[in-house]
């Protein structure tokens, strides 16, 4: 899948952690696996690997984890 195919994730605030937003988009079982994915350099962010558990994630960010992805929208 590319960020082309991202389906829309809606966040209720300016910005979300990326740990917090592969479990809430389902690309991350919990948050050992988030930090395993992160860690193994397998997370995208706008097409750059993101090795920051606590990257601040924003509205129009595309953050894609083995093969899905998912572009961020927001409610603020």
């Amino acid at each position: 899948m590319s960020a082309s195919d991202a389906f829309d994730l809606e966040i209720r605030d300016e910005s979300i952690r990326l740990g917090q937003l592969l479990k809430l988009a389902s690309l991350a079982e919990d948050g050992i696996h988030a930090k395993e994915l992160i860690s193994e350099g397998v997370v995208t962010v706008n097409g750059q690997v993101e090795t920051r558990r606590g990257a601040q994630i924003r509205q129009g960010d595309v953050v894609c984890a083995n093969g899905e992805c998912v572009r961020v929208s927001s409610r603020a």
